[in-house]
């Protein structure tokens, strides 16, 4: 190639193309399959600060109605929603009944976000009589109210210390049953997939979390809901990974299934700010102490690093 000569930019092939070096997709893009489907939206970029009473907050409600959150106040929204099954803080919905209270909730959380802001939902497929795939209903819902999908993590929980052993019929092909060692996180944003950066926030995550949580394929073990108190906690790693990677320090997250407060305790130890809602009183307090016997954890940590500092700096 001569001197002068530039490269020219690979264009996608009828099958696609693995590249991403100087890839011009702007004609896949612009193709019959992507009819239909939300696109981005030009918008001007507005923050609403949340009240400082309604800050780093917990609420006992149903999170179907946030009047306490403003328009275009939260940043993050990460939460695990209740699965229907019968446990304990569940309702015995239909499968309607039940995507139609989750939609209730959704379109509380597309008010609340900032343009660009971002949507993770760690879900579980169920049952096997048959199998009810509700990562799928929930992304068809979440279009339907506009917003854009990001793409999906699977959450690989083989190194728990327990993994499922129903395997239906045992070495016969009469029925033999899938055992699901996996987790979805499905990522979507509001209006448009870039954020602003404000000039007065900077990033935390580290080169080395940012080429790890950007993989598709996430492994680390499940919590055990013995260790917690509660009967579905997700691993506090799970927020803090999406945290880390979706928003600047000082933001909001906002858990609307809050639970035992793992979110809120990835979002302290991150230093952003949080709030959460549950409808159960006995979860509510439940979180509300293992965030004050964390956050007075974090600060004898910070006053002991202090110390050493101090004396490394005398010495």
């Amino acid at each position: 190639m001569g001197f002068n000569q530039r490269k020219r930019g690979t264009k996608t092939s009828a099958f696609g193309s693995p590249g991403r070096i100087n890839h011009d997709a702007a004609s896949f893009y612009a193709s019959k399959l992507y009819e239909g489907l939300p696109q981005e939206i030009r918008v001007k970029y507005e923050e609403t600060p949340l009240p400082d009473e309604f800050t780093d907050k917990i609420f006992c409600k149903s999170s179907e109605s946030m009047q306490e959150l403003p328009e275009n106040s939260v940043h993050l929204m990460v939460t695990s929603p209740p699965y229907n099954v019968g446990k304990e803080y569940d309702e015995d919905l239909t499968l309607e009944g039940y995507r139609q209270f989750l939609k209730r909730v959704w379109q509380e959380v597309y008010r609340v976000l900032v343009p660009g802001g971002r949507v993770c939902i760690n879900i579980a497929n169920l049952g096997r009589k048959p199998y009810i795939p509700l990562h799928s209903f929930i992304i068809e819902d979440m279009l339907e109210l506009g917003l854009l999908m990001r793409g999906e993590i699977i959450w690989n929980k083989a190194s728990s210390s327990s993994p499922s052993t129903a395997w239906g019929s045992w070495l016969s092909a009469a029925n033999p049953t899938l055992r699901d060692i996996h987790e979805y996180i499905l990522v979507f944003s509001k209006g448009t997939f870039t954020r602003r950066k404000p000039s007065n926030r900077r990033s935390t995550i580290s080169k080395e979390e940012f080429l790890e949580f950007t993989k598709s394929v996430w492994t680390f073990p499940a919590e055990q809901a013995s260790n917690i108190g509660h009967p579905a906690p997700f691993p506090v790693e799970l927020p803090y990974r999406l945290i880390q990677l979706y928003t600047y320090e000082g933001e909001v997250v906002l858990d609307p299934f809050i639970g035992s407060g793992q979110t809120a305790l990835a979002a302290i130890k991150t230093k952003r700010h949080y709030v959460g809602y549950d409808v159960s009183q006995e979860y509510v307090k439940l979180a509300e102490r293992r965030i004050r016997l964390f956050t007075y954890t974090q600060n004898i940590l910070s006053l002991f690093d202090l110390t050493v500092n101090e004396d490394k700096t005398h010495s």
